[in-house]
């Protein structure tokens, strides 16, 4: 299961999840995780993740068509930009049901299915900003650090039925186009190219990192030093 499925990041990793077997079960605002889904072999539906009927939705659309769930990846579409000083009530509410609320509400559909199966695997997409906070990023920043906080809470508490958790946090990728002062901040030299985030993501998906669980990964090419 992969939200936020229909572009960028979210599209890639679903991809490349279906060029290693994996069956896919997409959901995005857009009719474009159908199409997606339609090439892949799939199921899609249109959804937004803020929407617990969308998601109860997904869910169910997932398991009648496969039986099981064995991973999920929770991925969102941007946030508000803005100092922390002129964000609205609004911004705040919208960023805590994109980044926060949507992960509690789709686990706690799929975390009963991991249970009886006795194995699933969760990755969280999040953003460097969570540990190094951007001041045009306010809400983003602030609530992908509550979301390192969600991941850790649910990798502890799921880590004895061999169901682990973990985030991924990508620094800037070719999925937007970095001006040039921004490329010049990181050490590698470049941005990220959504193959390699969900390399990466698949890597935590599977049984290769069977012993890696309540991690924050960054894949951010060296911007942030001193974590």
């Amino acid at each position: 299961m992969v939200t936020a499925a229909g572009r960028g990041i979210g599209a890639k990793i679903a991809r490349h999840l279906a060029s290693i077997g994996y069956s896919v079960s997409l959901l995005s605002p857009s009719g474009a995780a159908i199409d997606l889904a339609k090439e892949l072999r799939g199921v899609g539906m249109k959804g937004s993740v803020t929407s617990v009927t969308d998601l109860q939705s997904f869910f169910e659309m997932t398991m009648q068509t496969y039986g099981r769930v064995d991973a999920v990846v929770n991925n969102t579409g941007n946030l508000p930009f803005g100092d922390v000083l002129v964000q609205k009530d609004e911004a705040w509410q919208e960023g805590f049901e994109m980044v926060i609320l949507n992960v509690i509400r789709l686990l706690r559909f799929v975390v009963p299915v991991f249970q009886k199966q006795g194995y699933g695997s969760v990755v969280n997409i999040s953003s460097y900003g969570g540990v190094s906070p951007e001041r045009n990023l306010a809400v983003s920043s602030s609530l992908r650090a509550a979301l390192h906080a969600l991941t850790r809470l649910y990798a502890e508490r799921l880590a004895c039925e061999n169901i682990r958790v973990n985030a991924v946090l990508p620094g800037y990728v070719d999925s937007w186009d970095a001006p040039q002062e921004i490329i010049d901040r990181i050490p590698i030299g470049r941005v990220a190219t959504t193959q390699e985030i969900a390399k990466v993501v698949a890597f935590l998906l599977s049984d290769d990192s069977s012993y890696i669980t309540g991690q924050s990964l960054l894949i951010d090419g060296g911007l942030v030093s001193g974590i």
